[in-house]
């Protein structure tokens, strides 16, 4: 005897985001676009007009002091005595 074919399940409808022609996009740098997207509203912290990578300008952090606080911190440390 053959088994009888599982009941096939439910297709579920297939949802379709809304499309917007006209979204508007706002970068942290003030810079504007207008993109099309599922979103109504975009804001972004870094686009193609701030980006280094684009721009040409590096942004470095102002890391100044570190490593001489790690030198003084091991300058101050006291060595340990070699074991014998």
């Amino acid at each position: 005897m053959k088994p009888e074919p599982k009941a096939k399940k439910e297709v579920s409808k297939v949802t379709v985001p809304t499309y917007y022609g006209e979204a508007h996009a706002t970068c942290a740098c003030g810079a504007e676009f207008k993109v099309g997207s599922t979103m109504e509203k975009i804001e972004m912290e870094i686009c193609s007009q701030c980006h280094p990578l684009y721009t040409g300008n590096e942004k470095s952090m102002d890391t100044a002091g570190r490593v001489e606080r790690f030198r003084a911190r091991t300058a101050l440390a006291k060595p340990k005595a070699k074991a014998k």
